[in-house]
């Protein structure tokens, strides 16, 4: 049987682990959101695309408990949105400008999805540090 101190640990470490992934979660969507109206550097080319981040799990060997990790950051391949603007220096031959892929909506909500669970997380590791700390006011009386 476990005991209290490694259940504590473990506790930490998934929740420390699941910080830093929607951490770097909410890094790509800043950047995503960030770059949503650029457009191309040349006449013609293509402008910023969006990417998707992905998690995997990792063991941890010293705690025998599966974290989570920031995995590949892989890019969207879905299409461009393509505006007639024959004006715009990044426009092509034909007058078109393409614009990144980023759907300034969905990154809002991926947003806000990657806060709640960096908060789940941050009230995990708050949670465990009462009981650590209830635990040492026990031992101490």
């Amino acid at each position: 049987m476990a005991d209290n101190g490694s259940d504590f640990a473990r506790s930490m470490a998934i929740a420390t682990s699941g910080l830093r992934a929607q951490a770097g979660r909410m890094r790509v969507i800043s950047e995503n959101i960030a770059n949503a109206d650029s457009t191309a550097q040349n006449a013609g080319g293509d402008p910023y695309r969006r990417k998707v981040p992905t998690f995997s799990s990792a063991l941890d060997r010293t705690l025998d408990a599966k974290v989570v990790t920031l995995g590949r950051v892989r890019p969207d391949q879905s299409a461009f949105r393509v505006k007639y603007e024959p004006s715009n220096p990044a426009a092509d031959a034909t007058g078109n400008v393409k614009y990144p892929n980023v759907n300034p909506l969905v990154e809002m909500t991926d947003m806000r999805d990657a806060q709640r669970s960096y908060e789940a997380n941050l009230n995990i590791i708050s949670a465990t540090r009462r009981m650590i700390q209830r635990t040492l006011d026990i031992l101490r009386s």
